[in-house]
């Protein structure tokens, strides 16, 4: 076993595991098939011949049909404290004929296990630094296999409940099926400013992997985990709508309807105690024409975009709701059917009722 001396990648990772569970994920192949391959891909392929001296295959496979293989050798195998086996790519970037090898050591922790992983021989510095997300992803699949928690081991949302972002982001989880830890936390606290630098909700974690913006974080879990697509397939149109509607939710929506509608009568802060009118007022107009290009968009589907759920509804639909619990915004909403159509079909869904 030769440790080449060139540029190297060292992980480590808590898994809440016995030693000897941890050991068994690398070296017998219905377990390689279970969690072998990075976020986003499945395992197409698996086999191990789990001695010194035997050989393993990985086959990982996109959603698009494409297919990455990786092979190697069992250099070492002392269960459950240490296994070393080489490392090669078969297709990629990264030619055959180059090995790498790695070593992974297993200790007890805190009723579970610390693995530290060395992968050595990189060629250079960039295809070392293009594994990094990668195993980071395949080692938050390990956890999942192995945590008795599943992903709600891996997985944490920032923020309070009661925000819609917050909602968004949990409905995206609810309808890809993702268990997660919801970790209740006000805006600018330390303990989000820790996540999230400028230490607004939510923020996210899948392992060592952080995201914040509520765009950015549905659509990585999006694309990160398996159930139904929030994106439409198909053409350039479909999914520019869905950004487009996103964009305005964002950018014009959420400032009249939240900030300036709902906050002033969940906050108040005018002179007798009661919510600012003028604010409410001013706001009112916006939200009206907003609502009328929301019900222009619906048509006669129950959708925003095309006929089933995207990231579009997933944010709009806990906007609309906080919207509708105050009388000028039910009496808004009652003057677009299809807005009231989509929203009533979303509020039935699974997603909406579990994070309500």
């Amino acid at each position: 076993m030769n440790r080449a001396a060139t540029f190297q990648l060292e992980l480590s990772r808590f898994i809440r595991a016995p030693r000897e569970k941890v050991f068994d994920a690398f070296t017998d192949e219905t377990a390689l098939a279970a969690w072998h391959c990075p976020r986003g891909l499945s395992v197409v392929e698996a086999s191990a011949d789990a001695r010194v001296g035997g050989r393993y295959r990985v086959v990982m496979g996109t959603r698009d049909g494409e297919r990455h293989a990786a092979t190697g050798e069992y250099q070492k195998l002392e269960r459950a404290d240490f296994l070393a086996y080489t490392w090669s790519w078969e297709t990629g970037e990264m030619p055959a004929r180059i090995t790498t090898l790695i070593e992974v050591t297993l200790t007890d922790e805190n009723q579970g296990t610390r693995l530290h992983m060395l992968h050595t021989g990189f060629p250079d510095e960039r295809t070392r630094d293009s594994h990094m997300g990668g195993w980071q992803s395949v080692f938050n699949r390990l956890n999942d296999y192995l945590d008795p928690r599943a992903s709600a081991g891996t997985v944490t949302v920032y923020g309070d409940a009661r925000s819609t972002y917050v909602r968004t982001v949990r409905m995206a989880l609810e309808e890809k099926g993702v268990a997660y830890t919801l970790a209740e936390m006000a805006p600018h606290t330390p303990e989000l400013l820790a996540h999230q630098p400028f230490g607004r909700v939510p923020a996210f974690t899948d392992g060592p992997l952080e995201f914040y913006e509520t765009h950015g974080i549905v659509t990585y879990i999006d694309g990160a985990f398996d159930g139904p697509s929030l994106t439409p397939k198909g053409g350039a149109s479909a999914p520019a709508r869905v950004a487009q509607w996103i964009s305005l939710i964002n950018c014009h929506a959420y400032d009249a309807m939240v900030r300036r509608y709902v906050m002033p009568y969940l906050f108040p802060k005018g002179g007798d105690g009661g919510p600012e009118r003028a604010v409410i007022e001013a706001a009112l107009p916006e939200i009206d024409a907003q609502l009328a290009a929301f019900d222009k968009a619906y048509g006669d589907r129950d959708y925003l975009v095309e006929n089933d759920v995207t990231m579009a509804d997933l944010f709009l639909a806990p906007i609309l709701a906080y919207v509708g619990m105050f009388p000028e915004g039910a009496a808004l909403l009652k003057k677009y059917p299809n807005v009231q159509r989509g929203h009533r079909v979303m509020a039935e869904r699974k997603s909406f009722i579990a994070t309500r």
